[in-house]
């Protein structure tokens, strides 16, 4: 079992950065690859962005790349997500999530293969 909660969300203005925390229990932290996701009002819940067990491996949706940066801190068991150049788009409620098998050879889970779910936080930009 992993227990997952998000904080950093707020109001920000187009063009503004915000950074999101996820705090992780229950397990090694560092046995399994974190990833974020969102979603926005009417719409499915999509694929963010992931990272590894070491962190060396990260993947990210073509909407946010060079824009947004996951990392992690293992000794905190705690993964991040800087969002930078934000855009109205971006608006969604955001949530980490823990897949349900440790890493295998630090790669990184399907976007299908995440049993954790935290409880989101909302993130709201301006235009």
């Amino acid at each position: 079992q992993v227990q997952l909660v998000e904080s950093g969300g707020g109001l920000v203005q187009a063009g503004g950065s915000l950074r999101l925390s996820c705090a992780a229990s229950g397990r090694t932290f560092s046995s399994y690859a974190m990833g974020w996701f969102r979603q926005a009002p009417g719409k499915e819940r999509e694929f963010v962005a992931a990272i590894s067990c070491s962190g060396r491996n990260t993947a990210y949706a073509d909407s946010v790349k060079g824009r947004f940066t996951i990392s992690r801190d293992n000794a905190k068991n705690a993964v991040y997500l800087q969002m930078n150049s934000l855009k109205a788009e971006d608006t969604a409620v955001y949530y980490c999530a823990a897949p349900a098998e440790d890493c295998a050879s630090d790669t990184l889970p399907l976007p299908g293969l995440y049993a954790y779910w935290g409880q989101g936080t909302q993130v709201t930009v301006s235009s």
